[in-house]
């Protein structure tokens, strides 16, 4: 199948498929032309790789997942660390969540005067909440793009 096909069908644009290759994610079983040519597995392979981009996974993690012939190999004390992770990110962001509508309905006369939005603001400050806001800055970022 064509890159552009494979592109077409799983959403994914052709120069992020020719990066994916250039990294070792996926493989090309050829060429047509000047047109790389992918086997059927690459769906799969490109599935995998959006489970793991969505999780937080590196790019180095999941070339890892996926192995170097062909079939994954998911390292069952990885998934864990990761959901160790994704549980620790739930719960500041249950926390910011509970914060924020706490303060919504607050009857302070202003946010600065509410004890627990303040609270929040000073663990933002001191980067307890820093990871967060990255996530969703690289996320921003990637929406943003063509």
């Amino acid at each position: 199948m064509e890159i552009s096909q494979v592109a077409k069908q799983s959403g994914v644009p052709a120069s992020t498929l020719r990066f994916y290759e250039e990294k070792g994610l996926i493989h090309s079983i050829g060429r047509r032309g000047i047109r790389r040519v992918f086997g059927a597995n690459v769906f799969e392979r490109l599935e995998l790789i959006a489970l793991g981009r969505a999780a937080g996974f590196s790019l180095e993690e999941i070339a890892g997942i996926l192995g170097s012939h062909g079939k994954p190999s998911i390292d069952r004390d990885l998934l864990l660390s990761k959901a160790d992770e994704l549980d620790a990110t739930i719960k500041q962001l249950t926390a910011m969540r509970d914060g924020f509508k706490h303060a919504a309905a607050c009857t302070a006369p202003s946010h600065l005067e509410c004890p627990r939005f303040r609270r929040l603001m000073n663990l933002a400050g001191s980067g307890a909440v820093k990871a967060v806001a990255s996530n969703k800055a690289i996320k921003s970022k990637k929406a943003s793009k063509p």
